[in-house]
């Protein structure tokens, strides 16, 4: 959206583009970077002659606008200006998991029995199912609007946040005890929110500037033209909640891009000699069941070997802005290109074969974790490598002054994933066959392979 050469040939052939772009977690000029991107869309879209912009935005009353909700709605004058026509829907909080506002109630919720709540707790919403917004969003495909127009979307149900707390903990059968308070400030409330659900910090500051407004809807627009009956607050909530209840959520908000923040630049900076720690070893297993031992990694399974050293490098990084351990991952057993597991994001995942891990957390570099299992008849060695482009002479200290640790924590973990998938195999054969005798595995004790400096 930054590249405005780059839209042309994205929109060639496109009828109708919904756009659905945010930049809340570009930092202080997210605003200025958000309407430059809008004003290189729209050019985009007009040059392209497209029939029409399907655009969401956020409820709010023009003269009493947080700099986010502000921006949104700029954004959507910014599209009707194009010439292209537009329908821009605004919504209050979404109820759904990847909805950023309802994700971090709820995890309030969950976490804290006592609720000491600030003044914005206090503030009206109209909240809308998310099934709801993705009806009105595919029903304005069709819809006879002549030209551009504003819908404003939202359930039936107006209430505050602290209504929407209330909700939550009643169905999720949760004793919770809300005191407001009037004294904490968005900066306070900010602070205090990234203590206790840190996966939001870094853009809770802007959420609660904007959750302080009423954000309801005063136009009956929406309903005249759209033949959709939005669920009430208790219906959707449930909805919500049966979906969590699954064996895993399709998404979640975590696993946005956004949540690592944006990535480092390194303008300058020239890469040196990548490095390698290779290590390798046999697993009597079949490749299948050492690669299901390999894409269970991270989350709650955790690392294989010296979790709690994993966790203080969590802590460390949340503490120079990183994103820690805290998003965990969306499954527990499988994974696909673009989840999260914890610092680190799935670059490919070819099963049973390779798993690639791109790393989110601050380092002065590029890291990447790769696991390849290797199939050797009925068995397979599982070789386990960590990439590391340093970023300069600052890279190149942070891995030699870590190399030996790494190496205590690399070996570890290898010898911990064969352990494990050995202990799994077993697990699975007696599982088959209860009658039978165990089957005795042969023990693991091939040497680690060694360290290898390349190109």
């Amino acid at each position: 959206m930054l590249k405005p050469d780059s839209l042309a040939a994205a929109l060639v052939g496109v009828d109708t583009a919904y756009y659905l772009v945010h930049s809340l977690a570009s930092g202080a000029g997210f605003e200025a970077e958000e309407l430059r991107a809008a004003r290189h869309f729209a050019t985009a879209a007009e040059q392209a002659g497209l029939r029409r912009i399907i655009y969401l935005g956020g409820l709010g009353e023009a003269q009493d606008l947080s700099p986010h909700l502000r921006s949104r709605q700029e954004v959507g004058r910014l599209l009707r200006a194009s010439g292209v026509p537009t329908l821009e829907f605004r919504a209050s909080i979404i109820i759904g998991s990847g909805s950023l506002s309802f994700e971090m109630i709820r995890a309030l919720v969950r976490k804290l029995p006592v609720m000491i709540t600030p003044r914005w707790t206090r503030s009206l919403a109209q909240p809308i199912a998310i099934e709801d917004v993705i009806a009105y969003l595919v029903a304005a495909l069709d819809v006879d609007a002549p030209g551009s127009a504003v819908y404003e979307i939202g359930g039936p149900d107006v209430v505050s946040y602290a209504d929407l707390m209330r909700e939550f903990a009643r169905q999720r059968r949760l004793r919770r005890l809300i005191i407001p308070v009037g004294v904490l400030s968005p900066r306070l409330s900010s602070w205090w929110l990234g203590l206790v659900t840190p996966v939001y910090a870094r853009i809770g500051r802007k959420l609660i500037e904007s959750v302080r407004h009423d954000t309801i809807v005063t136009s009956p627009a929406a309903a005249q033209a759209f033949d959709i009956q939005p669920r009430g607050l208790k219906e959707s909530v449930a909805r919500a909640l049966a979906n969590e209840d699954q064996q895993f959520a399709q998404t979640r908000w975590s696993d946005a891009l956004i949540s690592g923040g944006r990535a480092p630049r390194f303008a300058r900076v020239t890469f040196g000699t990548r490095l390698l720690d290779t290590r390798v070893l046999p697993a009597a297993v079949p490749a299948e069941v050492a690669f299901a031992t390999v894409e269970r990694i991270g989350g709650q399974t955790g690392w294989y070997f010296g979790d709690w050293l994993w966790q203080l490098r969590g802590w460390m990084d949340l503490a120079v802005g990183g994103v820690g351990l805290r998003r965990g991952r969306r499954h527990p057993a499988h994974l696909r290109v673009g989840d999260t597991v914890d610092f680190w994001r799935v670059e490919q995942c070819t099963r049973p074969h390779v798993l690639r891990l791109a790393a989110e957390m601050r380092v002065p570099g590029r890291a990447w974790l790769q696991f390849e299992v290797e199939p050797i008849g009925d068995t397979c060695a599982i070789r386990q490598t960590a990439v590391f482009d340093p970023g300069g002479l600052a890279g190149l200290l942070y891995w030699y002054a870590l190399y030996p640790l790494h190496a205590v924590i690399f070996n570890g973990m290898l010898r911990g994933v064969t352990q494990t998938a050995a202990h799994d195999y077993r697990r699975q054969r007696r599982a088959a066959a209860p009658s039978s005798p165990d089957h005795v595995l042969p023990a693991v004790r091939a040497p680690l392979g060694r360290v290898e400096p390349a190109q």
